[in-house]
């Protein structure tokens, strides 16, 4: 099997799956377990991958999977700028990696969580494109 089932049917898998990538565009951070984390995580550089693409199709792809939901609220001096989810990933995240190919997120193994004792880890967007070649030239 290609993909991990995570004690859950189909539809609350694909639920999670994209509770936590929206959460992870957002927050460009997010702790979980690691079996989680690693299945969100290929997700996540898939809807990276749509955002570097920009075009009208890649963002119809990549709506049909994110949460419609508010990514930032910020104010300027004239107006409220309200930005989603969708238009964080192709407005930031697009153009952050678009020199970079792939390998856009990272898995940090943390501490058991307390209680039951399951692996923990954070799941975070690497922060900047791969420069270290260039910079040895």
């Amino acid at each position: 099997m290609a993909y991990r089932k995570l004690g859950r049917n189909s539809s609350q898998r694909k639920a999670l799956l994209r509770d936590l990538t929206s959460d992870l565009i957002i927050n460009e951070r997010i702790t979980t377990t690691v079996t989680r984390a690693k299945e969100v995580s290929s997700i996540a550089d898939k809807m990276v991958t749509l955002g570097k693409r920009g075009d009208l199709h890649a963002r119809r792809q990549a709506a049909q999977f994110v949460r419609n939901e508010l990514a930032t609220v910020a104010e300027t001096e004239d107006e409220i700028v309200v930005q989603s989810v969708l238009q964080k990933l192709f407005d930031d995240l697009g153009p952050r990696f678009a020199e970079r190919n792939g390998g856009y997120t990272r898995v940090l193994k943390t501490e058991p969580r307390r209680g039951d004792g399951a692996p923990m880890a954070i799941l975070e967007f690497v922060e900047k494109a791969n420069t270290s070649s260039e910079d040895a030239k």
